[in-house]
């Protein structure tokens, strides 16, 4: 982890002044500087109001899904996959439905299995981009062929970005919050993985979503009383968000993103000397 998130720590806990509660759905200076962040990316600018901190992503997914039950609904989840979306899922008495991921195709969605799954009753499509387990990463192209299949469905896409910008092959990382004005995107993701800190739990649920479907006093209100009985990170984690995120260096990340394609390649290169293991997709 930089040198620079573990003195915005420092600062934060020896300054006295975050040893109190936070706001439920977050500080506002953590919320701001998280909207900042992903809106370098995005044609459209997130505010404050748009970011939920939770207690890492895994709080965020569990969110995701409690503020979008109902009775007799279904979700969509990609296979392979996270399994805590199962979890999760089992909990709120939402009925899974698995989509087959395509090996051969660079494990993409199979939106016609997609299409034959879904129903009314659907709350939305999980897509884990860059992936896991597989360590795929979508091309701009894929991603908005789910978002227009999320459309179609009229349902909305749940896009867990955890390990985002950890890209280093052929297709860069591109944000689903790009297609947002396309159908509504509820964007999951941490400083977990690319900061390499998942042992301080900050994580984020951001509504994406221009026409505004996500952001009604209704739909608000939810994500409002789902965080205030769960509450969220620590104070003084919070506080030192927006140092991280500002003042992080990129030489840390390219860093990250070279060790990581190293070890991908010994991987792979060890895999083919197993008979019984096949790798139909390099990482």
């Amino acid at each position: 982890s930089p040198d620079v998130a573990h003195d915005a720590v420092i600062e934060s806990l020896t300054s006295h002044k975050f040893n109190g509660y936070s706001p439920t759905v977050g500080l506002p200076q953590t919320r701001k500087a998280i909207a900042d962040y992903l809106s370098r990316e995005l044609p459209e600018k997130l505010c404050a109001d748009d970011v939920y901190i939770t207690a890492g992503c895994t709080q965020a997914i569990e969110l995701a899904l409690s503020i979008l039950a109902r009775p007799g609904s279904n979700i969509l989840l990609p296979r392979p996959g996270f399994p805590i979306y199962a979890l999760c899922a089992a909990f709120r008495h939402i009925e899974v439905r698995y989509f087959d991921l395509i090996p051969d195709k660079g494990w993409e969605v199979d939106l016609n299995a997609v299409e034959a799954l879904a129903d009314h009753n659907t709350i939305g499509i999980v897509v884990i981009n860059p992936g896991n387990p597989c360590g795929n990463v979508y091309s701009y192209q894929h991603l908005q062929e789910i978002v227009e299949t999320a459309k179609k469905l009229r349902t909305i896409v749940i896009a867990d970005e955890v390990y985002g910008h950890l890209a280093f092959g052929a297709n860069p990382f591109v944000p689903m919050g790009i297609f947002g004005d396309i159908a509504p995107v509820l964007t999951l993701g941490s400083l977990s993985k690319r900061w390499l800190v998942p042992g301080w739990r900050l994580g984020w649920l951001v509504t994406n979503d221009p026409n505004g479907a996500l952001k009604t006093p209704k739909f608000v209100e939810r994500i409002k009383k789902y965080c205030d009985i769960c509450g969220g990170p620590a104070t003084f984690i919070q506080a030192a968000v927006p140092r991280i995120i500002q003042q992080t260096e990129d030489v840390f990340f390219r860093n990250t993103v070279n060790l990581l394609k190293w070890t991908a390649d010994i991987c792979c290169e060890k895999i083919k000397e197993i008979p019984c293991i096949s790798c139909p997709y390099k990482p």
